[in-house]
């Protein structure tokens, strides 16, 4: 596992300020001195802040992964909040951001030999690598919207600071091919997003394995319950390591389910998408029927501070998450109800394949049991988000730009 490098929080401080993000130079100097990042690094960090990477030059990777946010996107309001506005002030997509924090850890999109797809970015692993998920968004007509790659490279070449950049790194000849150059870019985003940046690995659940924190109880019943194999089970699906306390662990084995997730019906009333979401099944690779409805297992890092939650943001909270997989266990007509809209879980969007063997895993979890585990999720906060725990459902206020 590639490990990640420190990079310097004031050179990204100062991209977040900067009225022009996509005038390099002096952005550059200030990392090479702050933070020590190699060239490639030091590229990928200026193209990540960059909005002129998209046709009205209004957005960038940060704008729907924004680094105060845990690397998520909080623009949007109401349902809209569901998922992330595109460049041109209007179109909605349809399945939330994933936030990127700690996405260096994915494996490359792959089948074990026991048949399990595994990894690979976005929620159904279409983009095997980092650098193949970063080549997406700038050419969807809903996001970035760029109508072709040459519009991006010729908009780097007009920055002499990107010409001096991408020959050190690549060569002189690397805008010569529109192609090449194009995901030359990726690369350099890609190779910013595995700096410690992303995956400080410094939440209160990290210092307490290294003894510079102590759980409250909760907390500690949670973690309890979080890697039981009798009450919750939760681990099946998110542990990558072996064994629980083991370093740089993510928190998900990155392999697809479907667990149930109903329909978001008020986001499709906006972005007036009519088919249903097969989820692992659109990815272009695979053609068995039996992967339809199943989405990768995200990361639990920073999980209370990124809502909304599901692939297609239709729940709030993160309590009710908890709701959700305790209804497959428990009888109770309270458990039976989701606490958000206060009418009965609805249907699942893709009926078949639920991976009931995961989620029907142990007894119901009564009320203390449920808050302990948000208590323990909350723990996995990195330091620097722990300031948005305060807010309700772990955010600050939403508010458009």
């Amino acid at each position: 596992m590639k490990k990640t490098r420190v990079v310097s929080l004031s050179g990204i401080a100062l991209l977040l300020t900067a009225s022009h993000l996509f005038m390099l130079s002096a952005i550059a100097n200030e990392s090479v001195v702050a933070g020590g990042l190699s060239k490639k690094e030091q590229l990928g960090q200026s193209l990540f802040f960059d909005p002129g990477l998209s046709l009205n030059r209004s957005q960038s990777c940060a704008t729907c992964h924004a680094p105060d946010k845990g690397f998520s996107d909080h623009r949007g309001e109401g349902v809209a909040a569901a998922v992330s506005l595109g460049d041109d002030g209007k179109s909605l997509g349809d399945r939330n951001a994933p936030a990127i924090g700690y996405a260096a850890f994915i494996p490359p999109f792959h089948r074990t030999p026991e048949g399990v797809f595994v990894g690979g970015q976005f929620w159904d692993g279409r983009a095997s690598t980092l650098t193949d998920q970063a080549e997406g968004p700038p050419l969807n007509p809903i996001e970035m919207a760029l109508p072709d790659k040459q519009t991006l490279v010729s908009r780097l070449e007009q920055n002499p600071g990107y010409q001096q950049l991408f020959a050190e790194v690549y060569g002189n000849d690397i805008f010569n091919n529109a192609d090449v150059a194009y995901t030359a870019a990726a690369d350099a985003i890609a190779s910013f997003e595995q700096t410690a940046l992303f995956a400080p690995f410094d939440s209160k659940y990290d210092r307490y394995l290294r003894g510079e924190y102590s759980l409250t109880p909760e907390e500690d019943l949670g973690m309890t319950l979080f890697f039981s194999q009798q009450f919750t089970n939760c681990n099946l699906c998110h542990q990558l390591q072996a064994l629980p306390g083991s370093e740089q662990e993510t928190f998900s084995n990155y392999e697809f389910h479907n667990i149930g997730v109903p329909e978001n019906t008020a986001l499709r009333a906006l972005n007036s998408v009519t088919q249903l979401d097969e989820g692992l099944f659109a990815h272009p690779e695979v053609t068995d029927s039996l992967q339809r409805g199943k989405f990768k297992t995200p990361t639990l890092r920073n999980v209370a501070v990124t809502a909304p939650y599901m692939h297609n943001g239709v729940f709030n909270d993160l309590r009710t998450v908890i709701l959700f997989y305790n209804k497959y266990n428990s009888r109770k007509a309270s458990m039976q109800m989701n606490p958000e809209t206060g009418e009965p879980w609805k249907e699942p969007e893709i009926a078949e394949n639920l991976s009931l063997e995961e989620l029907e895993t142990g007894p119901a979890l009564d009320d203390q049991r449920v808050d302990a585990l948000v208590a323990f999720l909350k723990t996995l906060t990195d330091q620097r988000y722990e300031h948005l725990l305060a807010s309700p459902q772990g955010l600050e206020p939403r508010s458009d730009p």
